[in-house]
């Protein structure tokens, strides 16, 4: 643990006064805490930022050629979630970023069966049914091949969470469907199928041994950007606050941020504005209250959060276990929520070098323009990390000397991580105008439990790099 050197009783009485005094006294509160902790090496700090990072490399059979990921907790647990996959039928990948709220129960829930449901609504019919066909077998076939997966539902949940993925299977092989396939609706489908399993399950479950689990997954929240990255085809799939941000560098060498995602807050007039039109107009002064759902809910879209969600007959049955505090005031004419994603697409090029998908707790500390140009630094900086090696034989003389001046040139932005999303998350914590500030990233990597949601909240991140010369061969 990186608090060993302070005592439990220490860390809980400056938490109880930071917490107590931040409003009172401000930054006072922030210096009395920073002079309480132990002050981390260079080393130490490296140390924490890099014990979540993650990185895959592709076989060059696809327009991925590799991504990196890291999480930093702030929540204990942390309450982001990720996940990354390979669809086996149709060669697409997957990557999401879930962020939680509430408790982490819908985040982790979600990220390792969203995929699931994706990868079924990309199937023809013909899959479908051979997959079904192969349920029982020996021979089961298997939509995806995860990454990095690390966790295991147990038995009974995971018991029930296949049955409602073959009932939802099966839907999808008997419906006559006449319109041609889009990845748009495809996407919404998956996404909107996934939250209503997670609706019935809850109820189907009431007076039951796992009642209490059920309804916490439920009743607990998360937000999303998943992206589908299928040759030159990207779809980014948004639900709440999470971000997506393509990283594109022009013909002048200068890098441009393309948004992929959409903000499901109170900034965003639109999205209020459709809210509203949902409602009766006596309900316009209740329905967004201190820049909130009713006064609570910061996202105006998510999966789970189903007290915002179920009608008034249904949250009277499960308020027993819920308790009453959990049915929101001016509740009138619900569903207030929706997990309707709002899908965009891109058509990738070779100047289009990454993806950058990350959590709130990112974004809270820099903007998605910020974060394209520190991981195109860190694009030419990465390679001094390596010595030299020439990418084919018979190379030009001209060529080789353009790859040592930008050798040279990367020298001077060296990182410190090979990881871009831990390069991401060491700036984005300890960024000042004049560099990495050591104290500053010590102190932040030091706080405790209770006081580190004061200064930021859990960051995930997952940079997705192209690979430009896939890109330059695909048809048009």
């Amino acid at each position: 643990m990186i608090l060993q050197n302070i005592s439990n009783g220490a860390i809980k009485a400056v938490s109880n006064v930071c917490v107590r005094q931040k409003k009172r006294n401000g930054n006072k509160c922030t210096r009395r805490l920073y002079m309480a902790l132990p002050r981390l090496t260079p080393q130490e700090v490296t140390t924490v930022l890099q014990t979540n990072e993650y990185t895959k490399e592709f076989n060059g059979q696809s327009s991925v050629k590799y991504y990196d990921s890291n999480q930093l907790p702030s929540n204990n647990p942390i309450e982001d979630a990720r996940s990354e996959a390979q669809c086996l039928f149709t060669k697409g990948i997957l990557l999401g970023v879930f962020d939680g709220h509430g408790g982490d129960a819908c985040a982790q829930v979600i990220s390792k069966r969203l995929f699931h449901y994706i990868s079924a609504c990309l199937l023809p019919k013909k899959l479908l049914k051979q997959y079904l066909n192969t349920v029982n077998s020996d021979n089961k076939l298997e939509l995806l091949q995860m990454f990095n997966d690390r966790t295991e539902f147990i038995s009974e949940n995971k018991d029930l969470y296949q049955a409602s993925f073959l009932s939802f299977m099966k839907d999808l092989a008997d419906n006559e469907c006449t319109t041609e396939f889009q990845m748009e609706t495809a996407l919404e489908n998956a996404f909107m199928r996934l939250d209503n399993d997670l609706s019935n399950e809850a109820l189907l479950n009431l007076g039951k041994k796992n009642t209490k689990k059920f309804l916490e997954i439920a009743t607990s929240g998360a937000v999303a950007a998943v992206a589908h990255i299928d040759g030159p085809h990207l779809h980014v799939a948004g639900v709440g606050d999470c971000q997506a941000v393509l990283g594109t560098l022009s013909e002048e060498d200068g890098w441009s941020a393309k948004l992929m995602t959409v903000e499901h807050n109170t900034d965003n007039r639109a999205e209020v504005e459709r809210i509203l039109s949902e409602h009766p107009p006596n309900e316009r002064s209740t329905i967004i209250k201190m820049e909130r759902l009713l006064g609570q809910l910061a996202p105006l879209r998510s999966l789970g959060d189903f007290q915002y969600k179920w009608n008034k007959k249904t949250l009277r049955e499960v308020a027993p276990y819920i308790g009453e505090a959990m049915i929101p005031p001016n509740y009138h004419t619900p569903p207030y929520l929706t997990a309707k994603p709002e899908v965009k697409y891109h058509r990738l090029t070779p100047r289009d070098k990454f993806l950058i998908i990350a959590s709130d707790g990112l974004w809270d500390l820099i903007s998605p323009l910020e974060g394209v140009r520190l991981v195109g630094e860190h694009m030419s900086g990465k390679v001094t990390l390596s010595s030299l090696r020439l990418p084919c034989r018979n190379m030009k003389l001209s060529d080789i000397n353009k790859m040592l001046v930008q050798r040279k040139e990367g020298l001077k932005k060296k990182p410190l991580d090979s990881n871009a999303a831990t390069h991401l998350l060491r700036h984005a914590l300890g960024g000042t105008d004049y560099g990495i500030d050591h104290g500053k990233l010590s102190r932040l990597l030091t706080l405790s439990s209770p006081v580190v949601r004061i200064f930021r909240d859990d960051i995930t991140i997952t940079v997705v790099y192209m690979d430009s010369e896939y890109l330059r061969h695909c048809p048009p």
